[in-house]
């Protein structure tokens, strides 16, 4: 791997000395390092059991340690040799701090299992288990050898109502609605032995269906007592810490979200790797609280109305629902798995990613690339990728390159890991491009939920309609799909010359946790380095969810009875105090969809776009009529379009005839003066 210390450290502004055996020969260096008091980077992750054993030996050693990998990502490839800017790039980005931490959610499991499943295969899995946890089985059928005769664990029957919750509140609900009650069962086999119709498994249950009610079972069973037909079947609920499901994805009541619950596990028999990591949950544990919620910014209900649903419908863990009484949406932080992909999808930023958040991830990016163009790179583009499956690609694809059968990762392609690839989006990806990156490509493994994959390559068709309209070439974003280093290498290899144009003066702003402030930011950078010579006054959006757009009015419907001004959750539609007109500020509107589903007179659509003009951020008027006034004192009260719709709608309805009609044409005084001082109707209290 070829390694110049010289333009590294002139990159990262520091004096570095080249080691090539520093966890072998070269070791006192590394035992000298440590003893400074300062944090330790070491460029290599193969030997980080060994370097973390050697700190700890090492007397007077008080340095925080931290590794990066610059080997598999950058200097196993093809063009090793032009991978310099990439490795500073990746060696600066190490240097960051880490991110600020977050309040965490906490989980107690006490180690008690359910397993559910045919009882012979349940009962095998649970003699793997019971020396550690307490083991509780649920039988689905005698399987194929049945119970054994020893009963070494409780035994459940019947039929699954519901199972819900998570590692350490998991209840099962159920139904014992067979005949035999298996706490009372002793397995001495005469009930099956006795039923001529072999309707009794080794599950000791009864098939009802084959039984014809001769009861011979019953006799047979007279000591013990466990059989009794006239037994009412009963809901009954067991609360368990850990679920062990061996019955096939969505056979029965079971979780059929695409992100299982912690503490759940779906086993085939086969992978040990599930048994040995539920031997381990036993005890408390801790993990972040990945997202952030300001319900003052959540554009998901208003006046009963639901809006936005973006997170909700995205969500692969069931974590989010709504809940319109109160007008926000709530998030089990139990259930979330921290995919970030609400976040991502949420036009407002209402929803945030916390760990790392926003801001962590934009500083990051920026120092991955102004590093990169100080060390003399040129078209930087950015991989990001999942820490874990994405990660392993990466690496399998850097040890197939330094084997000579792979080219590996391009030397200007800067790998970028993250919890997951859904929790970076629009705002961040906009920010790389103006701060000069040609090309973010997501790279999905075929572990994320299909709902992921469609809302990123939603938003990416949003942002690329965008820099197209601003006169930016090429393809900026991409989605590359790969299982295998072999398609990964193909994937990149794709997208290699499709690199997109970027402003010529990179941005040297830092994105903020404030998601529509970070937009802003990076669109006006972009705008105003846009290459076309003359800009469109508004860039069309692709249809769907977008974060940007305008709000259509007909007038010929409209009547200003301005629902849509309080429905409105981002002050994008106003009143004006002084007439009665509706005015709209496209920068504010977040196409929630709140006004088109609240107008009464189906007056309002939506237009996804970007307004290029200074009239974007000013108020401008959708629609203004004439005010009403009292046909007695002639007080304004109301606008003329409302009114004649009113008595329109009015006009052949029994009790408004006559002067009762008359009367809706005067403001609230003047209908009651009205009212009380008319001689020829009758009164209320004249009855």
């Amino acid at each position: 791997m070829p390694l110049d210390p010289k333009a590294l450290g002139t990159a990262l502004h520091e004096e570095l000395t080249l080691h090539s055996t520093l966890c072998r020969r070269e070791a006192g260096a590394f035992q000298q390092a440590v003893r400074s008091g300062e944090t330790v980077l070491v460029a290599c992750t193969q030997e980080k059991r060994l370097f973390t054993e050697l700190a700890d030996q090492t007397e007077g050693a008080t340095s925080p340690l931290r590794f990066i990998n610059i080997r598999e990502t950058g200097g196993w490839s093809r063009d090793a040799r032009q991978a310099g800017p990439k490795i500073a790039a990746l060696l600066a980005a190490a240097h960051l701090p880490e991110p600020e931490p977050v309040p965490t959610v906490s989980f107690r499991s006490g180690g008690r299992l359910l397993i559910i499943g045919a009882l012979d295969a349940a009962e095998r899995a649970a003699t793997l288990l019971a020396d550690v946890l307490d083991v509780t089985l649920f039988a689905q059928g005698p399987g194929d050898a049945g119970g054994r005769q020893e009963r070494r664990f409780p035994v459940l029957g019947g039929r699954v109502v519901s199972l819900k919750g998570w590692l350490g509140r998991f209840a099962l609900q159920w139904t014992a609605d067979n005949p035999i009650d298996l706490d009372l069962c002793t397995r001495c086999n005469a009930c099956v032995t006795a039923c001529p119709e072999n309707a009794i498994g080794l599950d000791y249950q009864i098939d009802m269906t084959a039984c014809t009610g001769h009861r011979d079972c019953v006799k047979a069973c007279a000591v013990a007592g466990a059989i009794r037909f006239e037994r009412e079947a009963e809901v009954q609920s067991q609360d368990f810490d850990l679920v062990l499901d061996l019955r096939p994805a969505g056979a029965g009541p079971t979780f059929l979200q695409h992100a299982l619950p912690q503490g759940y596990f779906r086993w085939d028999g086969q992978d040990l790797q599930a048994l040995l990591r539920l031997r381990d949950l036993v005890g408390e544990f801790e993990k972040p609280k990945f997202f952030s919620y300001r319900q003052k910014l959540c554009a998901h209900s208003r006046n009963r109305g639901v809006g936005c649903n973006a997170c909700v419908d995205i969500c692969s863990a069931e974590a989010i629902s709504s809940d319109p009484v109160r007008q926000q949406v709530v998030v089990n932080p139990h259930l979330c798995v921290g995919c970030g992909a609400c976040t991502t999808v949420c036009p407002t930023g209402a929803m945030g990613y916390a760990y790392p958040s926003a801001q962590d991830m934009g500083t990051r990016i920026r120092t991955l690339l102004s590093t990169y163009a100080q060390a003399g790179g040129r078209q930087p583009s950015l991989l990001l990728h999942s820490q874990e499956s994405g990660q392993q690609l990466v690496h399998e694809l850097g040890r197939a390159a330094q084997l000579g059968v792979a080219r590996g990762v391009p030397a200007h392609m800067i790998p970028v890991a993250l919890w997951h690839t859904a929790s970076v989006g629009i705002d961040l990806w906009l920010s790389a491009i103006a701060q000069g990156a040609t090309q973010v490509a997501v790279l999905f493994t075929g572990d994320e939920a299909p709902q992921y994959v469609e809302g990123l390559q939603s938003q990416m068709a949003v942002a690329q309609a965008l820099l197209h309209g601003l006169g930016y070439t090429g393809t900026h974003l991409h989605c590359v799909h790969a299982r295998s280093a072999t398609d990964l290498d193909a994937g990149l290899r794709a997208i290699g010359g499709a690199c997109g144009s970027v402003p010529a003066q990179a941005a040297r702003f830092t994105p903020t946790n404030d998601k529509r402030a970070t937009l802003e930011l990076a669109l006006d950078h972009l705008v105003t380095n846009a290459p076309a010579r003359e800009l469109p006054e508004a860039i069309a959006l692709p249809k769907g969810p977008s974060p940007w757009g305008t709000v259509v009015v007909d007038k010929d419907r409209c009547t200003l009875c301005l629902s849509c001004v309080s429905a409105c959750p981002a002050g994008a539609l106003q009143d004006n105090p002084q007439a009665p007109q509706l005015r709209f500020t496209e920068q504010n509107c977040v196409q929630c969809g709140l006004c088109e589903r609240t107008c009464p007179e189906n007056a309002i659509t939506l237009q996804p776009r970007m307004l290029l003009t200074p009239e974007r951020g000013q108020p401008r008027v959708l629609n203004e009529t004439q005010p009403y006034g009292c046909i007695r004192c002639g007080k304004p009260f109301g606008t003329l379009q409302a009114i004649e719709a009113m008595l329109g709608r009015l006009a052949d309805h029994p009790m408004f005839q006559g002067e009762a009609l008359e009367r809706l044409k005067m403001c609230g005084d003047c209908r009651v003066i009205d009212l009380y001082s008319a001689q020829n109707e009758a009164k209320v209290t004249d009855l």
